[in-house]
């Protein structure tokens, strides 16, 4: 499966962004979905993630009631929608696909297949 992330960008602090991840192939009910973020000098953090068939969502604390992750079946698409941003989520997010399960679905060695990152800056 080939990714390609895209949406971000430079938002002032209290602004939103969506970010979409399109996949070359169906994804719906084959792999979990997922977004991760890493910042300069750290490691890569878990954002998001949804289930093989869209019925449950998961989220990092720092981002529970602010992002959203949904899925597009008929575009093969996966979306991040983002409100309320703060300049502690600048960093460049990566979307993820894998054949993983619920207990792992915020570890990213589950996941197979990466997008190529898209920057996310959050001006203060």
């Amino acid at each position: 499966v080939q990714l390609q992330a895209s949406g971000g960008g430079l938002v002032q602090a209290g602004g939103s962004l969506r970010l979409s991840c399109a996949a070359s192939e169906r994804t719906y009910n084959k792999y979990f979905m997922a977004w991760f973020r890493q910042a300069p000098g750290k490691e890569r953090d878990f954002v998001a993630a949804l289930s093989r068939n869209g019925g449950s969502t998961y989220y990092a604390e720092p981002v529970k009631g602010r992002f959203a992750i949904s899925r597009d079946n008929a575009k093969n698409t996966v979306i991040l929608q983002m409100n309320s941003l703060k300049p502690e989520d600048t960093a460049v997010y990566y979307c993820a696909a894998g054949p993983t399960i619920t207990s792992q679905a915020r570890n990213p060695s589950a996941y197979y297949y990466w997008g190529q990152g898209t920057q996310v800056t959050v001006s203060s």
